[in-house]
């Protein structure tokens, strides 16, 4: 939730200066227009760092748009709390850590993937798509960007509802690998909404298991 933060108790139209970040900017554009449509609005890396500007009196800044906790660490009065044009956004944080294990499964996870595609041509994307589909593996998420190689040339990146270490997702991650140039395992985690995972029927761990099983006994002879 957005803040509009000083560092002494102002009036509205004395603001002439705002840090923020870009994406908060974005999320309070229409109050911004409403409340202080004079102001100049400066860009910062984050707004922590711009309370943090404030704080030190640096910039000329007159008040940033910030969190309540961050007037709390640098002693920032929070001159007008919730000024988000949409009390239902979120902001997603990504932790980054080196390749490791991926964390145990808890029946409510999202995985993360990057996708290159071999060649541009008719269906490439449906092919990947399909990876997907016939494992009955949900994607809550996908965006494409130009690898800036050559025309055409896109990674797909991709949030399916499910882990790794679930038998649909493996196996897709498998046909993936085959389809794809490249993928990229960005990680497994736990779903920020703690809803469990729904698998179709024909796509749970016990049928996967009961489908090798079945089929290692053709390959021994043994039906």
């Amino acid at each position: 939730r957005f803040a509009l933060l000083t560092r002494n108790q102002i009036q509205l139209d004395q603001i002439r200066q705002v840090a923020t970040h870009p994406h908060a900017h974005a999320q309070c554009r229409e109050w911004l227009a409403k409340h202080l449509p004079a102001a100049n609005v400066l860009p910062a890396t984050s707004t922590a760092e711009a309370a943090a500007l404030l704080a030190a009196g640096e910039g000329r800044i007159d008040a940033v748009i910030a969190s309540g906790r961050a007037a709390e660490i640098h002693n920032l009065r929070v001159l007008i709390d919730d000024i988000g044009d949409n009390r239902e956004a979120t902001t997603r944080f990504i932790s980054v850590a080196k390749p490791g294990k991926p964390n145990p499964a808890t029946g409510a996870d999202k995985t993360s993937l990057v996708l290159y595609m071999k060649e541009n041509h008719p269906g490439a994307l449906l092919e990947i798509l399909t990876e997907f589909a016939v494992r009955g593996v949900d994607l809550s998420r996908i965006e494409s960007r130009p690898t800036k190689k050559s025309m055409g040339d896109y990674t797909f990146s991709v949030d399916l509802i499910g882990h790794v270490n679930e038998a649909r997702v493996g196996e897709a991650l498998m046909g993936l690998h085959r389809v794809c140039a490249d993928v990229r395992f960005l990680g497994s985690y736990p779903r920020h909404d703690n809803v469990a995972t729904v698998t179709k029927p024909g796509t749970t761990d016990a049928e996967h298991r009961e489908a090798e099983t079945w089929l290692d006994q053709i390959r021994i002879g043994d039906y």
